[in-house]
């Protein structure tokens, strides 16, 4: 089941010690970079230009230029100079400011393989065109990145001008890889178009169209992101045989890739792998034969070639929106690299920091004269779109940042997370893993509701496999109503939402996500763990995981569920008589709470016999009085369960390790479980 329950115990503070509330320093700034190709009435470039000479304005309004660099490109790089002979030592000035702009002098290129949109023999002509334009058209000031998309997207090779290492990574990728993603596609865009495939029902393949597509410009954007750290021009050559889209559907991620690109410098050359086609009013050899009337009235030809538009439509705006040439149509496509080659000439780069701090994703608009030479003809981008406050975002937005958070490689941590892992046997190769995740009620903002006040959380997590292939996955929109005095108590109560999978024995990654809906305020949570394999361990008596909670509620009281549940109350190990047990998962509690212990017992026929242990470094504090399990679980019959309710006021507060002692009697068979446990003293919360 999915939840969302307030506890009672203050988990997350250190032994002895009352946390200190958390501090948070931000700083921000809108830094606009703007490059500018400033050419005379005979288009010849104007060079020697200072930052004086220039006039920036967004949406009328005028800028002070703070950053100002020249790129010339008509030159070879210098080459390093030599160092100088000894000579004595003199007093030295002060060395100047390194220029925060890298490759300096260099026009940037990208040749980005979309392998998922190009069957093979298309890839193969993308590949040949790249390396005849490594080995005959690049000039000493051009540095190439290479970049492709398959199941993934990956770097193959970052910026360089060895040609060596380039043609390397070009004839290292693997002809072939992804095409069936290709195949896939175009077999579901020709669903509507009657073909005499033999079966007798034709799957509908929209949703994977869909899919497909966000993910290619989803790819395609994260290249942007990557890029956008670099001021310069930047063009990225894409190499695909169309992308297709399905209603308005992907126009969401379209926008957001264009956007991104747009912010970034990075200008779209898309490349038509495909070449020159005459499409045959049947359609060719790959397709079976057409059934119906549309081959004679006209009907399939105009959907072919209405397929075929929109798949090249979508790499013209790619090109078109963001200051790009897109490459149709040609059998030579070395010409598309020369496109993005000689549209980058000598240019200059202006940035200024923008005045306007509304974050409404709104498009602002900029105009770059010359005081100086009125006459002179300036090629740069005409705006940008504003960063967005969350307030502002849409539904697709909002879809897209969980998607792009779930990507990142690094941590996000606006909302504290912790989880607790653990795992009950279901079958000899079926486990039940039941996930809790807690995280500070202090930093879920709330949102006033007649008397009340509501919050509203996302959960999304994930679980891969040792091989990266996705295990098990879960998606929760909890919203909670929480009456006035339950709502004044969350500044200093931590939340817990808990969730379940069924997952074999096996390593496994778990990522998890939370973000709350008032402010946008995102945590993000990634471990490794395991499920054993408890058939193959016959030494030891098997055990499931050891539950230690300080709070049990009953099922109904949660503050908010999720509209699914994963499994009914009575499939749930950690469920007994309407009430729940709610793990700790920082095991830490307070001498005025009772301690609950939970745990079964596989392959093992009653009694079994259990006892509870507390020791502080090698001396033993406390131990239970044992407790004799006579009888299977009758919920869970393949199961005996133990449970113990310990009284903490018996013990000091300090640190322990708890350890568990269970004996199966008949097998003569023992398990030695240990835990690490803090216990707080009841006046300090």
């Amino acid at each position: 089941m999915r939840a969302l329950s307030i506890l009672v115990a203050v988990a997350l503070v250190a032994a002895g010690q009352q946390q200190p509330p958390a501090v948070k320093f931000q700083a921000a700034t809108n830094l606009v970079l703007v490059n500018v190709d400033a050419r005379d009435r005979a288009g010849r470039p104007i060079e020697d230009l200072k930052a004086t000479d220039f006039e920036v304005f967004e949406d009328d309004q005028p800028q002070k230029i703070a950053f100002f660099e020249y790129e010339r490109l008509d030159a070879p790089p210098p080459a390093p100079a030599k160092p100088p002979a000894a000579a004595p030592q003199a007093p030295q000035a002060a060395p100047a400011a390194p220029s925060p702009v890298r490759y300096r002098d260099r026009r940037l290129l990208v040749l980005y393989f979309d392998l998922s949109a190009m069957p093979v023999v298309d890839q193969v002509r993308a590949i040949r065109a790249a390396i005849k334009f490594l080995t005959e058209q690049t000039t000493p000031a051009d540095l190439i990145a290479i970049m492709s998309f398959s199941t993934g997207f990956r770097v193959v090779q970052e910026f360089t001008d060895d040609r060596a290492r380039l043609l390397e990574a070009i004839r290292g990728l693997r002809v072939g890889e992804g095409a069936e993603l290709a195949a896939e596609a175009a077999a579901g865009e020709e669903d509507e178009i009657a073909e005499d495939t033999g079966a007798a029902l034709t799957a509908d393949e929209t949703e994977f169209n869909i899919f497909n597509t966000d993910r290619k410009l989803s790819a395609l954007e994260s290249a942007v992101k990557l890029l956008a750290a670099l001021p310069q021009k930047k063009a990225l050559v894409y190499f695909s045989s169309g992308v297709g889209k399905t209603g308005l559907e992907n126009q969401s991620q379209l926008r957001a890739t264009v956007n991104a690109a747009v912010r970034g410098n990075v200008a779209f050359y898309p490349i038509d792998a495909r070449g020159l086609m005459a499409s045959a009013p049947a359609g060719d050899a790959a397709r079976g034969s057409p059934r119906g009337a549309g081959v004679y009235s006209g009907a399939m030809q105009r959907q072919l070639q209405a397929r075929f538009n929109d798949q090249q439509e979508t790499l013209h705006t790619l090109a078109a929106d963001t200051g790009g040439k897109a490459l149709l149509d040609n059998n030579d496509l070395t010409l598309g690299i020369r496109q993005a080659q000689q549209h980058i000439s000598s240019y200059y780069v202006l940035g200024y920091y923008g005045t306007n701090p509304a974050q409404d994703g709104r498009f602002r608009r900029i105009r770059v004269r010359l005081a100086s030479q009125p006459a002179a003809r300036l090629d740069y981008r005409s705006g940008y779109f504003a960063p967005k406050d969350f307030r502002q975002f849409t539904s697709a937005d909002k879809e897209r940042q969980l998607e792009e958070a779930l990507l990142l490689g690094d941590p996000l941590t606006d909302l504290s997370l912790a989880v607790e892992i653990n795992y009950f046997r279901l079958s000899h190769d079926r486990y039940f893993v039941p996930i809790a995740l807690k995280l500070l009620g202090s930093q879920v903002g709330l949102t006033k509701k007649g008397a009340n006040e509501s919050a509203e959380l996302d959960f999304v997590g994930q679980v891969r496999d040792g091989g990266g292939k996705m295990a098990g996955s879960v998606r929760d929109t909890i919203r909670a109503t929480l009456p006035a005095e339950q709502a004044g108590q969350l500044g200093r109560r931590p939340l817990q939402y808990d969730t379940a999978f069924s997952l074999r024995p096996g390593a496994y990654t778990l990522r998890f996500l939370a973000r709350e809906n008032a402010t946008g305020k995102m945590g993000t949570f990634e471990t490794r763990f395991a499920v054993p394999d408890l058939d193959a361990e016959n030494t030891w008596l098997r055990l499931s995981s050891v539950v230690l909670a300080g709070q049990r509620e009953r099922v109904a009281a949660a503050i908010g569920a999720a509209q699914t549940r994963a499994a009914s109350p009575t499939a749930h190990p950690l469920v007994q008589d309407g009430l729940k047990l709610i793990p700790s998962v920082t095991r830490v509690f307070r001498k005025d709470q009772e301690l609950f212990v939970y745990f079964e017992v596989y392959d093992s026929r009653p009694p079994v016999a259990a006892t509870l242990s507390f020791f502080r470094g090698q001396t033993k504090a406390f131990e239970s009085q044992p407790v004799r399990v006579a009888a299977a679980s009758a919920s869970r019959p393949h199961a005996i369960a133990v449970q113990f309710r310990i009284p903490l006021a018996r013990l000091s507060p300090g640190r322990y390790t708890c350890q568990v002692n269970v004996m199966d009697e008949q097998a003569e068979k023992f398990a030695f479980p240990r835990l690490p446990v803090v216990l707080l003293d009841a006046a300090k919360q």
